[in-house]
């Protein structure tokens, strides 16, 4: 789903003006220590997978309904690895919208056996990577604030 009916109904009354929105993001580690990163059609970079969170949504609900949707996979949470924003969490999409975001990173875990699967849409592909793998893709301008800590925290509690 490319925008929630909430925030569709949010851009009719205020058009592309700069919204602050909550997020979430996760970083899906598998056994090996590597980060699940896709690529996001509607800018063509590539970060973790996430999204807005809904109304009365928990932002832990959120992560898992996000890689859900996106990546058609099943995660288990095991914590938030911190909350970020400032500029660099500022995007400016090909239709005019502008978002800042707070974004929630959550550590996670694939539950099911399913190998991920980009909806076409809002993902349209994805790889797994280490720390130096990540240097050779075009990457959000957010992800050196928020992937290094994932790193950290996979090291200090991860396997």
């Amino acid at each position: 789903m490319a925008m929630s009916p909430f925030l569709a109904e949010l851009r009719a009354a205020v058009g592309g003006r700069l919204l602050v929105l909550p997020s979430v993001t996760g970083c899906v580690f598998d056994a090996d220590g590597r980060l699940l990163v896709a690529r996001h059609g509607d800018v063509g970079t590539w970060a973790t997978p996430g999204g807005g969170i809904d109304p009365d949504e928990r932002p832990e609900d959120a992560v898992v309904r996000e890689l859900a949707e996106e990546l058609s996979v099943t995660v288990a949470v095991r914590a938030l690895i911190g909350v970020y924003g400032g500029p660099d969490f500022r995007t400016h999409y090909p239709n005019g919208h502008e978002v800042a975001y707070v974004i929630a990173a959550y550590a996670c875990v694939l539950t099911g056996e399913a190998a991920p699967v980009p909806d076409g849409a809002e993902i349209t592909g994805f790889t797994w990577a280490n720390e130096t793998d990540l240097d050779g893709l075009d990457m959000s301008p957010w992800s050196p604030h928020v992937l290094p800590d994932a790193f950290t925290w996979w090291r200090q509690h991860g396997g």
